[in-house]
């Protein structure tokens, strides 16, 4: 990985990639499936790497971005990445949708030092180790402490999709997730012998804060409470998604009680 560079600004593209195709989201069905016609009128099945119910970004009618990938190992050649939304201030913005991606998206910020103030000097990062109760679950990023950091601990990050919003407080998560709640409990757990961290990756440039979506999931909600009381850190991480791009936005606050009390309408 890359060390001691300076730490990105706001503002700096952290992935790269090949320029996305843009179209027309038809409907999307079947959970991983979406048809979408392209700006040349032709229509095509894409693959949906999204199996929430996309609270706040499903818009039929709306402009998508997908990928063009065609793989003798693939059944469709085509992924939805991107779709534009309403934006807080009224506007239009490009939303992230794929949730193979911010996985990648953090490890990237990682390893370009964006998270230096927040992490301290990394050594090394891995990837889906095992951990938890009887090691059967894993997580997603293990970093290992630089030898010139000041806390030695491990340090296990959970990463988070979040493009759910209402107004600009960024929410997560849009549904039911049991297995979003063993996360919590199992980050919590490793206190105080490793340090525990929840990343969710806001997905959209035009949130301005965090919080858990506590009318989709309340469990949820207090379990992150709770977790947040025991010492597991979050470090909302936003960006900003282009055509062949994504940008740095930089951290969000936290806002730990109930949304509903924040936004009343």
């Amino acid at each position: 990985m890359a060390v001691h560079q300076p730490a990105p600004m706001t503002g700096t593209s952290v992935l790269q990639f090949p320029a996305l195709t843009e179209g027309v989201l038809l409907k999307r069905y079947k959970r991983f499936l979406a048809d979408v016609e392209l700006n040349d009128g032709q229509i095509v099945t894409v693959h949906c790497a999204n199996t929430g119910p996309m609270k706040g970004v499903l818009h039929p009618g709306g402009r998508v971005r997908v990928r063009h990938a065609p793989s003798p190992k693939r059944k469709l050649a085509w992924t939805w990445e991107q779709a534009e939304v309403p934006s807080s201030d009224g506007t239009m913005c490009w939303a992230g949708i794929n949730t193979a991606l911010p996985n990648k998206l953090i490890r990237a910020l990682i390893e370009v030092e964006g998270l230096k103030d927040q992490l301290g000097p990394i050594k090394t990062i891995r990837a889906e180790v095992p951990y938890g109760l009887n090691r059967r679950s894993r997580i997603d990023l293990l970093l290992t402490p630089d030898d010139s950091a000041e806390d030695q601990r491990l340090i296990y990050i959970e990463v988070k999709n979040s493009t759910w919003s209402q107004d600009n407080l960024a929410l997560f998560p849009d549904t039911v997730t049991e297995r979003g709640q063993k996360h919590l409990k199992e980050l919590t757990a490793l206190i105080p012998d490793a340090r525990g961290v929840l990343i969710p990756c806001l997905s959209r440039p035009d949130v301005t804060a965090f919080a858990p979506g506590d009318s989709a999931d309340p469990r949820y909600g207090e379990l992150f409470r709770e977790a947040m009381a025991q010492g597991v850190e979050i470090f909302p991480c936003c960006f900003s998604f282009d055509k062949d791009q994504i940008t740095w936005e930089g951290l969000r606050q936290v806002f730990p009680r109930q949304y509903k009390d924040l936004y009343r309408h």
